[in-house]
């Protein structure tokens, strides 16, 4: 790391990380009192308060990001976005800045942003506290093997998720689902042999799940496409060293597939449906992101 780098990348990562610390202890504060209260009004006010500190620490952050960075961010949305609406957001994945992004983003533009967890990251410092407080649903999956061998658990998954999320059907919300499964690297579009020139396969289970869960709730998908075009290869190691120069956030909104109430495990036909339909969005994100990139 050059001296300049290192020299921004010290502060900056110290402020990000205070950043977060702050606000999530916040957010876990509120959240222990919401879990006392069993006045429901209440609750719902002491939720808006942690929603205002989650967008806050986002903004902060981007802030952040544009004190250290000579950077230009840009928006290109098609389509009216509301607040008073349900959206599925599906992303392609490139870093953990993703995330700040997104939820800078959703503020005064789309419902306070929720995410589907797996359960064993509500044991991750700050992130897993602040998520569990801002009553994000945390999912078991079970998987074919293990099902194999617990029949009787068989769609207790999707049972449990949708009991969660019930508390959203009085309020419109985002759910973000990054359905590469991973972060994109060279090596893993290598390894997936991607039919895709810069995103790795799309996994139709997560949405699948998703719409199980919410599907009768959600009007819109929002399709953004992520793009870094001066920094691919580590845009968080190098927003952090302040050398981002572009960040582009495109957004579309798609109409939800025409069915989505199958059984996505053993509905072979619906299976099929769900992974062309994601497949094809995916297509055109891919052609999208090229276009963007240059």
């Amino acid at each position: 790391m050059k001296l300049k780098a290192a020299c921004i990348f010290v502060p900056h990562f110290c402020l990000q990380m205070t950043n977060l610390a702050i606000w999530a202890l916040l957010v876990f504060i509120l959240g222990m009192v919401k879990l006392l209260l069993p006045n429901k009004f209440l609750q719902r006010f002491l939720l808006n308060i942690m929603h205002c500190f989650y967008l806050v620490f986002g903004r902060i952050s981007v802030l952040l990001i544009k004190l250290f960075n000579n950077v230009s961010i840009s928006h290109r949305v098609h389509g009216t976005l509301s607040q008073n609406e349900w959206y599925l957001l599906l992303s392609n994945h490139l870093s953990y800045l993703d995330i700040i992004l997104l939820i800078d983003f959703s503020a005064n533009r789309i419902p306070v942003p929720k995410f589907f967890l797996k359960k064993e990251l509500i044991w991750l410092p700050f992130v897993g506290i602040a998520a569990w407080a801002l009553d994000m649903p945390f999912m078991k999956r079970y998987s074919k093997a293990f099902l194999l061998k617990h029949p009787h658990l068989k769609g207790k998954d999707i049972e449990t998720t949708k009991k969660s999320c019930e508390k959203y059907k009085h309020k419109p919300t985002t759910v973000i689902n990054f359905v590469e499964g991973t972060r994109f690297t060279q090596t893993k579009h290598k390894n997936k042999q991607s039919p895709y020139a810069a995103l790795l396969p799309p996994k139709a289970g997560g949405v699948a799940f998703s719409l199980a869960a919410m599907g009768d709730l959600f009007t819109h998908i929002l399709d953004i496409t992520l793009v870094y075009p001066d920094n691919d290869t580590h845009p968080m190691l190098e927003m952090l060293c302040g050398d981002m120069k572009t960040i582009i956030i495109d957004v579309s909104l798609v109409s939800l597939p025409d069915k989505i109430d199958g059984d996505y495990a053993n509905d072979e036909s619906y299976r099929r449906y769900i992974q062309n339909w994601l497949n094809s969005l995916w297509k055109n994100k891919d052609a999208r992101l090229q276009q963007l990139s240059h």
